[in-house]
């Protein structure tokens, strides 16, 4: 479980710094629909619109872009976590 939400926040910080999940695909390896179906998940479990769908694009609601500060922390210290150990 600790995998996929890092997964999940690691993919909201990628889309807020690439703007698309084709591009976000592509840099993670992914399919466009992986990484949407991921993000949705995350959505579900913090029960809060994260992002804002514009015809085929989305955008990074507030509480979307407040997430991506948390990612980056979290991010940080499981990586730094790992190398301690």
């Amino acid at each position: 479980m600790f995998d996929l939400m890092r997964l999940r926040l690691r993919l909201r910080r990628e889309l807020a710094r690439r703007g698309t999940m084709t591009s976000v695909a592509e840099t993670l390896g992914l399919t466009s629909s992986a990484v949407s179906q991921q993000l949705a998940t995350l959505e579900c479990e913090v029960r809060v619109p994260l992002l804002e769908r514009i015809g085929r694009r989305v955008r990074l609601t507030a509480d979307g872009e407040r997430l991506v500060g948390h990612a980056e922390t979290i991010l940080e210290a499981a990586e730094a976590a790992e190398q301690d150990l």
